[in-house]
């Protein structure tokens, strides 16, 4: 069953976290801000809805990059119950993927508990001041990757979020597969 988080509390401060990376850095979320926002997303390599949106999310990160808006993807699921969601494996997706962000993970969970993550994958959109202002979905795409032309939900939002400081008022949340939270 799909998961679906809440909407944006807004203005709520960016947990800090540091966290490995599959190129082997650590990053805190001050090394991965944007001087326009920093977008946070929660990933993981397995989720069907991920894999059907994963170039759109790559798309959005390069063009995200090129307003200012720092980018990072972090992985808390259970790598003991779901072995594909490990640093081995999150490695080697970003590799062959070219992920222009970094990708980190979240063994104790407790980062993605600060974040009140619910599902993947997730959004928050974060101003220049570290503030909340955006928890939506990436598109209209669900399981499947919907057509070409769909609204980019995602990017629309952190452009405004770059170039004002606030989200849109409305935003649709996303939906994807609950965090594989250890037991």
């Amino acid at each position: 069953m799909a998961a679906i988080p809440p909407v944006c509390d807004f203005d709520t401060p960016a947990p800090g976290f540091s966290l490995p990376g599959t190129d082997g850095k650590s990053y805190a979320f001050s090394d991965v801000a944007g001087e326009n926002g920093t977008l946070v997303m929660f990933i993981c390599n397995h989720c069907p809805y991920v894999l059907a949106v994963l170039d759109r999310i790559i798309r959005d990160a390069k063009d995200l990059a090129a307003l200012g808006v720092g980018v990072v993807a972090i992985s808390s699921n259970d790598a003991e119950a779901y072995p594909q969601d490990g640093p081995d494996k999150m490695a080697d997706m970003a590799g062959e993927m070219h992920f222009p962000f970094p990708y980190l993970y979240d063994q104790s969970q407790q980062v993605a508990r600060a974040y009140d993550a619910i599902c993947t994958p997730d959004f928050f959109g974060y101003n220049a001041d570290g503030k909340l202002q955006y928890r939506g979905r990436l598109d209209a795409s669900r399981k499947e990757a919907g057509p070409d032309d769909l609204r980019r939900d995602l990017y629309e939002a952190m452009k405004q979020v770059a170039e004002t400081g606030k989200g849109p008022a409305d935003q649709i949340p996303s939906m994807g597969c609950s965090i594989k939270w250890r037991t």
